[in-house]
């Protein structure tokens, strides 16, 4: 009589179980940080975009403003009048050059001076965005790489660090929608080992519930950050078209355009008066 060979751990119906619902938690957090990682991208580039199409008008705005004002003041000569001018004069003298708070801020992690007091680096240039959201094709190849190379499939710290700097990789040309280059990381990244835990039923079944824990945890964390990108000024800007956001900023400036004209024909009355 044949021996009867005993039954893999995971045969196990609790086992079982806790392997199903720790697969669909990984799958679900696997969703939310492409989702959260498209939004950051989304957001970051609507800045941008937002800061190159519309602060040359908003400039112009602040401008003609200030020269209103200014004519204002010169036919009155009327104290308040002085002071609204003198104030909105100081309001385009000490608008800051965003482009370079932009290149400021990319270039954070590398830009403060050292502690020995060395001068800080120079600001890492302003990417070139030409859209806000990253294109169909993108959006498919990143997160087909983040549900093979993402750094929280696997256990082991040198795997984890690995798989990290690939991942880091693949968020920087998802940001610049650069297919091509999604499509040559795809080519080069090679099957990493699993990080499988415990092969009896008592410790696999321990780790199961604290990979279980953790995934939900992640997973709130992750909620929570695309709450707060939300709430954000380019968050909210983003939900009044988030399907078009760039046709959004193409009304805004239309919009922009028709205030500077209308300014302009004021302050044109006004100089001829």
């Amino acid at each position: 009589m044949d021996e009867v060979s005993a039954p893999t751990p995971w045969s196990d119906p609790e086992i079982a179980e806790l392997e199903r619902q720790v697969a669909a938690a990984e799958t679900a957090l696997l969703d939310d940080e492409v989702d959260v990682t498209t939004l950051q991208v989304e957001l970051d580039n609507l800045a941008i975009v937002h800061h190159r199409r519309l602060g040359p008008l908003y400039e112009r705005l602040d401008e003609l403003d200030a020269l209103i004002a200014e004519a204002i003041a010169a036919h009155t000569g009327d104290p308040a009048d002085i002071r609204r001018a003198v104030e909105l004069r100081g309001v385009v003298t000490d608008m800051p050059d965003l482009d370079s708070l932009l290149g400021a801020l990319d270039g954070a992690t590398g830009a403060a001076g050292a502690e020995d007091g060395t001068a800080a680096e120079e600001p890492m240039p302003v990417p070139e965005v030409h859209r806000v959201s990253p294109g169909a094709e993108a959006r498919k190849l990143f997160r087909e790489l983040a549900r093979r190379a993402h750094p929280d499939l696997v256990q082991d710290p040198q795997e984890k660090q690995r798989r990290g700097a690939f991942i880091a990789r693949v968020n920087a040309a998802y940001a610049r929608g650069d297919v091509t280059e999604l499509l040559s990381l795809g080519t080069e990244w090679a099957t990493s080992p699993e990080g499988a835990i415990g092969h009896d039923a008592e410790s696999r079944g321990q780790w199961l519930r604290s990979r279980l824990a953790w995934l939900t945890h992640r997973r709130t964390e992750l909620a929570t950050q695309r709450e707060q990108l939300m709430e954000g000024a380019m968050g909210q800007l983003l939900q009044l078209a988030p399907q078009d956001p760039d046709g959004l900023l193409e009304h805004l400036a239309d919009q922009l355009l028709h205030d500077i004209a209308e300014k302009e024909k004021v302050l044109g009355t006004l100089v001829e008066s």
